[in-house]
């Protein structure tokens, strides 16, 4: 007979819309996306893994200094490549409906860049460092008074790092951090 819209059958739609911050027709949408970014590749075959330089072509993960952090954070493999399964988490944790907790979490892991389940000094230097790019280049000791200043005023139990209670106690206080 005729081909149907979806490549999921309404439970496995269920599914994701249980397990994310969407409906069924975003989730469709998200899929629509995520085919996008390589046709050939997706397809028909809804176990396609993307390569990280595939995924990071997605508009918004294109212009954003932590796009690589973002992919391996929410791969399910070590390489950054994502499974729709993956993208799909991404999106949702991104979207306006995840709960301010759930994305803390998660910027909490993009941040942490050795792995330690603290933001160190080499850690809030590398944000730093993405966040002012190649273009602007500060003076080395307005980057230290900056590092010096955020754990002076985010590092409550005097550690040198921010702990996840630390960071998101700091980004309690950010009213626009959601978005």
């Amino acid at each position: 007979m005729g081909q149907g819209k979806s490549q999921f059958t309404e439970e496995e739609l269920q599914d994701y819309q249980d397990l994310t911050y969407f409906s069924k027709k975003e989730v469709l949408y998200a899929h629509q996306k995520f085919k996008a970014l390589a046709p050939e590749r997706v397809g028909h075959n809804r176990n396609a893994k993307l390569p990280m330089s595939k995924v990071l072509q997605y508009p918004e993960l294109r212009v954003n200094p932590f796009g690589d952090r973002i992919c391996r954070v929410f791969s399910s493999s070590q390489d950054g490549d994502c499974t729709f399964e993956d993208f799909l988490d991404m999106m949702s944790v991104f979207s306006e409906d995840a709960p301010k907790s759930v994305k803390a979490e998660h910027a909490f892991r993009i941040f942490d860049f050795d792995g330690d389940d603290m933001l160190g000094i080499g850690d809030l230097r590398e944000v730093v460092d993405r966040l002012t790019g190649p273009h602007l280049c500060l003076p080395e000791e307005d980057i230290q008074f900056l590092l010096q200043s955020v754990l002076d005023e985010a590092d409550l139990d005097d550690d040198g790092a921010l702990s996840f209670a630390e960071f998101e106690h700091i980004i309690s206080k950010s009213s626009d951090f959601a978005k």
